[in-house]
């Protein structure tokens, strides 16, 4: 592969291309599910792919390949070249230097990448066992899955840069059906993370058939204005949802009500919100981003001041700022684009028991469903499914589903009242604690 990179460089310098990088991207995945003690959907998989970009005659061309051959050389320079002869970008584009001191950021957990495939559906087969045996009224885990992934990425270019990353993860999922006197409940747990820990199967299965089981009796409640407590989980989806606001790129294309807004307040003095690629165990940790620059930690918004947008090498020219380390590629093969790494609210001192005993009386939203269809992540207008539980006297109540919460993510901001300590990342790199939102609007019975 060096060798090979070598030669695709010294292809495109030779054809005129005055700028280039290789981004090299492997991924290897396992996925399983069990039902009824029978694994299916077992599939096992292993990608490699490598794109060259570069400048020809000021514009950006892309090209890509699964080929590492003689051939692909030429084809990779020949498609950058019409790739860029094509484009209708005017906007001037770079390929970056690199910098002096990148950190260091190992993701990388050997032992994972030494479970054998029968320890793996092992799991999935006691977690099954394990949530059935939880109660007479648990009538099947619909949905077990289990699966585990290492991925790599190199970027080089003809500027001396060469930059290594590596990662691996382990997901665990299990869905929980519970059927009692006419009635029927469905809720699911998961466990991320780097480390694979056999008992994590029963630990995941008990949460699942405990939550299943406790919205067993749930009913909506009357419409109206609720003090309200999104959970991690829940807050999490609405702060992925509405995450592209902070993108300069969004910002750029009028698709974020945050253009020209830097240094202005924005939300409520209790929250900062932070980017931080260097978070240690963290989803989406790394030391430096798709185009090469070096990360750092960023506190996006700070006390209720929106400090920064996130930008990558063209965003920020064309603002007249530096790069963020924000540049982010979906695929060996796609454009650079601007997106967030570790993106979650700063914790506060008080746990959900905390802030519920707070509140006093209101309602704690567990999920929020309907997000591509319910919400507006241009304008931040929102009206989602949801349920959770009621509040009463500061402690857990009655289970709550069958409503709608509604309101507008801009405003949801500035009502925050405090920022809960449970610091929880559901499986991606948007994390959360529990917020408690101030009052919003319920459409229920």
């Amino acid at each position: 592969m060096d060798e090979y990179i070598k030669k695709l460089l010294q292809a495109a310098k030779e054809a005129g291309i005055t700028a280039a990088e290789v981004y090299l991207a492997s991924r290897d995945s396992f996925r399983a599910m069990c039902q009824q003690g029978v694994i299916n959907n077992y599939t096992v998989s292993s990608t490699r792919g490598l794109s060259l970009r570069g400048l020809w005659r000021g514009k950006m061309g892309y090209a890509a390949t699964e080929a590492f051959d003689g051939e692909s050389v030429g084809q990779l320079v020949s498609g950058v070249i019409e790739s860029a002869s094509l484009s209708e970008d005017d906007s001037v584009q770079e390929i970056y230097p690199g910098d002096k001191n990148v950190p260091e950021v190992d993701n990388y957990a050997p032992d994972l990448d030494k479970i054998t495939p029968e320890e793996k559906l092992d799991y999935i087969r006691r977690a099954e066992k394990a949530v059935l045996a939880c109660d007479k009224r648990i009538a099947a885990a619909t949905y077990n899955m289990i699966s585990t992934g290492s991925a790599s990425v190199r970027i080089v270019n003809s500027y001396g840069m060469d930059l290594k990353m590596r990662d691996n993860f382990f997901v665990s999922y299990i869905n929980a059906l519970a059927r009692d006197e006419g009635r029927s409940a469905s809720e699911s747990a998961i466990s991320v993370g780097r480390v694979f820990d056999p008992a994590e199967a029963e630990r995941t299965a008990r949460e699942a058939a405990e939550k299943t089981l406790f919205m067993l009796s749930a009913a909506p409640v009357e419409s109206g204005t609720y003090r309200a407590i999104f959970d991690p989980y829940a807050m999490s989806d609405m702060l992925g949802t509405f995450s592209g606001i902070f993108s300069s790129e969004n910002a750029q294309q009028n698709m974020s009500l945050l253009a020209g807004r830097e240094g202005e307040t924005i939300a409520a003095p209790c929250v900062t919100l932070v980017d931080d690629p260097l978070l240690k165990g963290g989803f989406e940790s790394r030391g430096f981003d798709d185009e090469g620059v070096a990360c750092r930690t960023l506190n996006v918004v700070e006390n209720g001041v929106l400090k920064t947008l996130l930008y990558n090498l063209k965003t920020a020219r064309k603002a007249g700022c530096a790069s963020t380390g924000s540049a982010r590629k979906a695929s060996y093969a796609a454009p650079v684009r601007v997106a967030p790494s570790n993106f979650f609210f700063k914790p506060g001192e008080k746990d959900l028991q905390g802030l519920m005993e707070d509140m006093g009386e209101g309602l704690v939203i567990t999920e929020v469903g309907g997000l591509h269809a319910g919400a507006n992540p241009m304008s931040g207008d929102f009206s989602l499914i949801a349920e959770g539980y009621t509040v009463k006297g500061g402690k857990k109540d009655k289970p709550v589903e069958q409503i709608t919460v509604a309101g507008n993510f801009y405003d949801l901001l500035k009502s925050i009242r405090a920022v809960g300590s449970d610091l929880t990342f559901p499986g991606s790199g948007i994390g959360s604690p529990s917020v408690d939102v101030g009052e919003i609007r319920v459409s229920g019975k």
